[in-house]
């Protein structure tokens, strides 16, 4: 981990290709533009926060469902034994 105090306009090199300038802020925000390739990845921590939860709560919904579909299999299959069950008596 690197601990930076910057003055405005000071920028950094990651690599050869992607520049970080501070160009400022206060106590609560900090501006930074950020020139990488296209092919460069990059995303506000806030920002894979929100798709980690989407991901977290669909796969929940997923699993949900299929916990009540499987209830509705075995409800269905526990009629048809029971039905089988009344035609041979």
């Amino acid at each position: 981990m690197l601990m930076l105090t910057v003055p405005k306009e000071e920028y950094l090199m990651i690599g050869k290709n992607v520049k970080i300038t501070f160009l400022g802020g206060n106590n609560n925000q900090l501006r930074l533009m950020i020139d990488a390739p296209k092919e460069v990845n990059i995303a506000r921590g806030r920002a894979i926060q929100k798709r980690a939860v989407k991901r977290r709560n669909a796969a929940l919904q997923q699993a949900h469902a299929q916990e009540e579909s499987g209830a509705e299999a075995s409800i269905e299959k526990a009629e048809e034994i029971s039905a089988e069950k009344a035609q041979e008596a």
